[in-house]
């Protein structure tokens, strides 16, 4: 367990960021079922918690990648913290976008940045990693070197170990769905009983429940 991952885990189920439903599964705009939901947005509102993210992604990027030179946020969800983010450490901050605006200049990635500048991206929440992995292509495209990314927190599908490490990314989280599981057994938020649904979803999420 990183030093921020258990800290992490209490804030998100404390102000309901992540909410657990084992009984109850939410429906993903997938299709998905899930027994748990994650809407890190959530932090922003809340001083304490949106300045321990600050202030922890901060120490990740120093000690991990103490070259970076950019901080690059993806959009929507990681804007803010990004940029939080950047400000806390001194350095250039960019968004990087879905994709190219079809308007204007058509930038995907907004902000000053230059060729060869060594950029670490934060991003909210990794689910598969698609979209994640998206900005990381785009900035590398751009000419940019992607030192790694740091996210608040991963629900370690296999998929998304898959793809990071194809795309020979590293991926750095603040807190993850084992410490989470872990922490909401310890804390009552869930039972004992509950553990296993909430471990067979994790291994075969786009089937489970149906």
């Amino acid at each position: 367990m990183n030093q921020f991952a258990k800290k992490t885990a209490e804030y998100l189920l404390q102000i309901k960021a992540i909410k657990l439903q084992p009984s109850n599964p939410f429906t993903w705009a997938s299709g998905w079922k899930s027994p748990i939901y994650c809407d890190n947005r959530k932090t922003l509102s809340f001083p304490e918690v949106r300045s321990y993210i600050r202030d922890s992604f901060a120490i990740m990027v120093k000690e991990l990648y103490p070259n970076a030179e950019v901080i690059a946020g993806v959009a929507t969800g990681a804007i803010a913290h990004g940029a939080l983010a950047a400000e806390k450490l001194g350095l250039p901050f960019i968004y990087v976008r879905s994709e190219a605006k079809e308007h204007g200049l058509g930038n995907q990635i907004e902000g000053y940045y230059e060729k060869g500048q060594k950029v670490v991206v934060i991003e909210d929440l990794i689910s598969t990693g698609g979209s994640s992995l998206n900005a990381v292509k785009a900035l590398r495209d751009a000419g940019c070197e992607v030192l790694g990314m740091a996210a608040i927190f991963t629900y370690e599908f296999s998929k998304a170990s898959e793809g990071f490490e194809a795309a020979g990314c590293k991926l750095n989280t603040l807190s993850n769905y084992s410490v989470l599981v872990e922490t909401a057994v310890k804390t009552g938020y869930i039972g004992e009983s509950e553990v296993e649904t909430l471990k067979k979803w994790r291994v075969d999420p786009a089937n489970w429940g149906k």
